[in-house]
């Protein structure tokens, strides 16, 4: 004969049949909010990617039609420089002529002069058209921009997204027009280019270092490191694994492009050097170093004022 049962022991029985039940509740659940949030982000993700893409794809067709309407320009102001150059021959050609005839027969140099003005004037005229056209291509019409300008280059660049900081050593003094622009417009590649190739968050670091007759411009990104962290990778804990053979390319290889052609160009028409390097893993550097900036005008860098020393 049995007894009478444990109310204890049955509610123990019955929670203990309950705890399966409880699971195969909760387990699904907790699986369709893990599914649900992990869709979330990558449908985020997906729609940031094609919203990068459409920008970029958008962004590369602009860039096609510019190039393509400034490479016509360019034609023509290169057709207009050489037809000018040969009338500025013909003149030079009329001149010499002229001197040497004018010994024996004035009139000779007369209308030897009367030739020379006419392919003076045309000349001008060529050179005026180039001018023209030169203004054309210029999206600015504000005036040119100084060192002074640079400030308010690192606030438009701050405002897209990317982080610049900035140091100046040494004593500054006045340059020429033409220098200044060549240094505002290099840095002004530069830090593009840090925040096109690194995207937002880059961090720049712009530096001046000014010497006695020279000064060297330099800017620092960490644009390939910033651009894996974009990607959702931890550079910390190897999202940006690289090879040995990475490693050898940034050290032999030339980074070129032509932005970097133009401030190349830009460099060595005040007669500096301009390089630049990749850090694998981190990013990239400009430096462009002007050996005697202080009285150069674009030709020499001579002090030509009076006891004025290099």
């Amino acid at each position: 004969m049995t007894g009478p049962r444990n109310p204890r022991l049955a509610g123990m029985a019955w929670t203990l049949d309950a705890v399966p039940t409880a699971l195969l509740i909760a387990v699904p659940a907790l699986l369709a909010v893990l599914f649900l949030v992990l869709w979330i982000r990558a449908t985020r993700r997906y729609r940031r990617l094609a919203s990068e893409q459409t920008a970029s794809a958008r962004a590369r067709i602009d860039l096609e039609l510019s190039v393509a309407e400034q490479g016509g320009r360019l034609r023509i102001i290169r057709e207009l420089h050489d037809l000018a150059l040969h009338r500025v021959t013909t003149m030079i050609a009329d001149a010499d002529g002229a001197k040497y005839a004018a010994g024996s027969d004035a009139m000779v140099a007369v209308r030897a002069a009367s030739t020379i003005a006419d392919t003076g004037r045309a000349a001008l005229a060529d050179m005026r058209r180039v001018s023209s056209l030169v203004r054309e291509t210029e999206a600015d019409v504000a005036p040119q921009p100084t060192l002074k300008s640079t400030r308010d280059l690192f606030k438009v660049m701050r405002d897209a997204g990317l982080g610049v900081t900035f140091d100046e050593s040494g004593e500054p003094y006045p340059l020429s027009a033409g220098a200044e622009l060549a240094i505002y417009r290099i840095l002004q590649e530069a830090l593009s280019n840090s925040l096109k190739y690194g995207g937002d968050g880059t961090e720049a670091r712009v530096s001046f270092t000014w010497t006695t007759q020279g000064m060297q411009v330099r800017v620092d990104d960490d644009g390939i490191r910033n651009a894996a962290v974009r990607k959702g990778l931890d550079p910390d804990h190897g999202g940006t694994v690289y090879t040995v053979e990475e490693d050898l390319r940034t050290l032999t290889q030339q980074v070129v492009g032509p932005g970097i052609e133009e401030m190349r160009e830009r460099t060595e028409l005040f007669g500096g050097i301009l390089s630049v390097s990749q850090t694998a893993g981190v990013g990239f550097s400009v430096s462009a170093v002007f050996p005697a900036l202080r009285h150069h005008n674009g030709v020499h860098g001579v002090d030509l004022s009076r006891g004025g020393t290099r």
